[in-house]
């Protein structure tokens, strides 16, 4: 059975630099009926575990640290027995979230996270968070940015661990080169094409978010 790209949408809220936003998050889900991994453990344990049911979860994977993308996360992993994958760089964001549980594992740039038949690779795309990732998969046809990159430019960096030209090297070293028709999925609204945003990179770099 072919792995299939599931879409759930949970809110709450997002917490940094003593702000706080109200925000909805895309969990994406990676699987078949029997196994699954889940992209973004945000805000609601509860209704990620039912969107998942009975198949095995085998990982959770976390594009970066910043609060809204983990805040469910232990739950989730000590409801499921998943393991909870992050990138070492987002530990000082991680520790403001869960100070007393670190994650399972550790991403790395290249490595290849399986499920169901899709293969996942890690891209590191520092820049909105020193530790973002982005997953690819090119027999999905789709890549999952978190907060690296949006329909409309990348993502927010006026805020602690985060660096403009940063994110601007990583959308264009590592994302704006692979293939035009790849999905991108986001970490939060509408989902784009690799296509669609390329063209706009000057006009990213010149307004400066």
């Amino acid at each position: 059975m072919t792995a299939r790209i599931e879409r759930l949408v949970t809110s709450g809220q997002f917490t940094l630099d003593g702000g706080t936003w109200d925000v909805d998050n895309n969990v994406w889900l990676v699987g078949d009926d029997h196994e699954v991994i889940v992209i973004d453990a945000a805000h609601d344990a509860d209704a990620i575990a039912a969107a998942v049911g009975d198949r095995r979860l085998t990982a959770i994977v976390c594009t970066h640290a910043h609060n809204d993308h983990v805040n469910a996360a232990p739950a989730l992993a000590d409801r499921t027995g998943a393991r909870i994958w992050l990138h070492p760089d987002d530990l000082p964001l991680w520790k403001m979230t869960h100070p007393h549980r670190d994650p399972d594992e550790h991403l790395t740039d290249g490595q290849v996270i399986e499920a169901a038949g899709a293969d996942l690779r890690v891209i590191h795309t520092p820049g909105h968070a020193p530790g973002a990732v982005c997953l690819y998969d090119p027999a999905l046809g789709a890549v999952f940015t978190g907060d690296t990159l949006f329909q409309g430019g990348p993502g927010a960096t006026g805020r602690s661990y985060s660096h403009f030209p940063t994110i601007i090297e990583s959308v264009r070293e590592r994302l704006l080169t692979l293939p035009p028709e790849t999905r991108v999925l986001t970490g939060h609204g509408d989902s784009t094409t690799i296509g669609d945003e390329a063209p706009h990179l000057d006009e990213w770099i010149a307004r400066g978010h």
